[in-house]
């Protein structure tokens, strides 16, 4: 991942709770988490579904609009303050425009369609537990970097049954 935070000419800060994009802009940027912690999320009828988390050493981005160029269905919102390194989608052209990065680029969007994969599992997994065991054993240090309301949205369950999952 060095390889492509290097390309990064820009590094932006946010605030809790303030917006990295919204519904209906187009994001065509990657961005590296040097600290801090973000959640990606959607709108359901007025409800926020967490869709994935991004912490430091991690990579985020509205992954439609950033492959279609077009509006984002996401919002990214930092849950404490963040310090990003953005990566341009013509950063990223450039980039892969040699045949060993391409190889390396590829094996970020696998990786990034894997966890995706592993998203979908968890959202189609009946038991709460199950979901809660899943999550921790691919992401232990998720609970470390988020807050509990949030995972427990990301897992479709309550605080409370979180809490409870966690003490037994």
């Amino acid at each position: 991942m060095k390889e492509l935070v290097e390309l990064s000419v820009k590094t932006i800060i946010i605030n809790r709770n303030e917006f990295l994009s919204v519904k209906g802009s187009i994001d065509t940027n990657v961005y590296y988490i040097e600290s801090g912690s973000l959640r990606l999320f959607v709108l359901d009828d007025d409800d926020e579904q967490v869709i994935r988390f991004g912490y430091q050493d991690n990579l985020i981005v509205s992954m439609d609009s950033f492959l279609t160029g077009k509006p984002s269905n996401y919002f990214i919102q930092a849950i404490k303050k963040t310090v990003i390194r953005v990566i341009t989608r013509q950063q990223v052209d450039n980039f892969i425009k040699n045949e060993k990065n391409q190889i390396y680029w590829i094996k970020i969007l696998e990786n990034l369609a894997l966890q995706q994969l592993e998203r979908e599992i968890d959202i189609l997994t009946n038991s709460p537990i199950e979901r809660y065991n899943r999550v921790l054993s691919r992401s232990p240090q998720l609970f470390q970097q988020i807050p509990l309301k949030h995972i427990a949205n990301y897992l479709r369950m309550s605080a409370e049954t979180l809490s409870r999952l966690k003490k037994s």
